[in-house]
């Protein structure tokens, strides 16, 4: 019963996500532009195409940890060794985060504009190489287990 109810909340949920994702981007794509002879043409609803993103970005971030801290509080519970397992994960993760901060350049870029220079700090600079180099060594180390994962498979049989 309870799987039944689990699976009609995550099924509403997802088409109204959807629903209003469609939409909003239809009021992005199709509402127009602010000045149609500007050599770059900006279209009127980007802010509500970027306040929908900020939404769904936050209620990800709050689920993520709500989820979180049950699943760990209940694994603590049940298997103690698992959720020492689980909070090392974290701080794997944590540890990549501040391995690649530091590896990131805060040597400032030429050639921006007005608006984009006020990001032009070393902490932003530092920042923004941190997500990418995090990203690089992520898909890095999901191509790894893939590998690996395909060939212990093999091996096995």
């Amino acid at each position: 019963m309870a799987v039944k109810k689990i699976r009609r909340i995550s099924s509403w949920t997802l088409w109204a996500v959807t629903l209003i994702s469609v939409v909003v981007l239809g009021f992005f794509y199709l509402g127009g532009v602010v000045d149609p002879n500007a050599e770059q043409k900006a279209p009127i609803n980007t802010d509500v195409l970027l306040y929908w993103c900020y939404i769904i970005f936050v209620i990800t971030i709050i689920a993520l940890v709500i989820l979180g801290l049950f699943q760990f509080i209940s694994t603590v519970r049940a298997k103690p060794k698992s959720a020492l397992v689980s909070l090392g994960v974290l701080i794997l993760f944590a540890a990549l985060l501040g391995l690649s901060y530091s590896m990131g350049d805060a040597e400032k870029l030429l050639g921006l504009n007005e608006d984009s220079a006020q990001f032009n700090t070393p902490f932003w600079l530092k920042v923004s190489d941190m997500w990418i180099y995090s990203m690089f060594i992520l898909l890095a180390l999901c191509i790894v287990a893939m590998i690996s994962g395909t060939a212990l498979k093999v091996f096995r049989k």
